[in-house]
């Protein structure tokens, strides 16, 4: 573990597994390089995301990419989210080039270039599969939150993500069906975690959302500065708060409209009102009309 410029760097468990395996058969040389492309693959989300002023307190290096906390998660416009987890791959692809230019023009042994191409690419195309925390993932669920509020999207990139994370562990175990084939251990040990991570997510989901909350009160300045669309909420009076709130998109501000069956307008509530008798009340589940009353 290494703190440089605010940020924790640690590896994670899984790639000192992978090391430790690479290391038993004498791979020395692809373990460096692995180690080289994940590291630059990560620092180029931490570049994109300092870019916007994004505060970083760890990042964990694993096999095929890394994973950044920060303190703003859920809390940025979802096109700076998206071009922060795009900046990973992008390392990938420009690492490729390179390594194609070297082979291409005999700068260096071609065997070798050709071999850094491949795991460059393999790298930067893995980790768009859209499953959490893969950067495909992360793109995933900002496409989802343009289409529907925050909520809802973190919990259908959830359920994307194990099902895709089952689909690849069978595929792993499949291959021994066929003729000279076997389990694909790699394959597998990424798909169990993968999936193990994503089993944690759906339990850690109302703290997520809490989190998500703290941060949309926090950043709501920055959000009303950045022309943030405004999007009305219509609902009935004895519609739970926390009901309400899981109805919040991330890059609208919202205005709340209670109205009864009939349509009789009873009072307008800013977002800001919601969060605070949320947060200041012990019953989450509150009608939403008591804030007006």
């Amino acid at each position: 573990m290494i703190k440089f410029r605010g940020i924790v760097w640690s590896v994670h468990p899984l790639f000192v597994i992978v090391m430790l395996l690479s290391a038993a058969a004498g791979r020395f040389a692809e373990l460096i390089t692995l180690f080289v492309l994940v590291f630059v693959h990560e620092l180029g989300h931490v570049v994109a995301a300092r870019s916007f002023g994004w505060v970083i307190r760890e990042v964990k290096l694993l096999p095929f990419g890394g994973v950044a906390e920060t303190e703003e998660a859920g809390g940025m416009p979802t096109r700076e989210e998206a071009i922060v987890a795009i900046a990973g791959p992008m390392q990938n692809v420009w690492m490729a080039a390179l390594a194609w230019g070297i082979g291409k023009f005999g700068i260096g042994d071609p065997a070798w270039a050709n071999e850094l191409v491949e795991a460059n690419m393999l790298i930067a195309l893995f980790n768009l599969i859209p499953i959490h925390p893969l950067d495909g993932g992360k793109l995933l669920q900002c496409l989802l939150g343009r289409l529907m509020p925050y909520h809802h999207a973190m919990a259908w990139t959830i359920r994307i993500s194990i099902t895709l994370s089952v689909l690849i562990g069978a595929a792993a175990l499949v291959q021994q069906l066929w003729p000279g084939g076997g389990i694909q251990l790699n394959l597998l040990t990424i798909a169990l975690f993968l999936l193990a991570t994503n089993w944690m997510q759906r339990r850690h989901m109302p703290f997520l959302f809490i989190r998500f909350l703290m941060n949309r009160e926090r950043y709501a300045r920055k959000r009303m500065d950045r022309g943030a669309s405004a999007a009305p909420i219509v609902v009935r009076p004895e519609a739970a708060l926390h009901s309400v709130l899981k109805d919040f998109r991330r890059d609208a501000v919202h205005l709340v409209y209670v109205t009864t069956a009939r349509g009789e307008l009873l009072g307008i509530l800013p977002e800001n009102e919601l969060l605070h008798g949320f947060f200041a009340s012990a019953n989450p589940n509150r009608p939403v009309v008591e804030l007006i009353i």
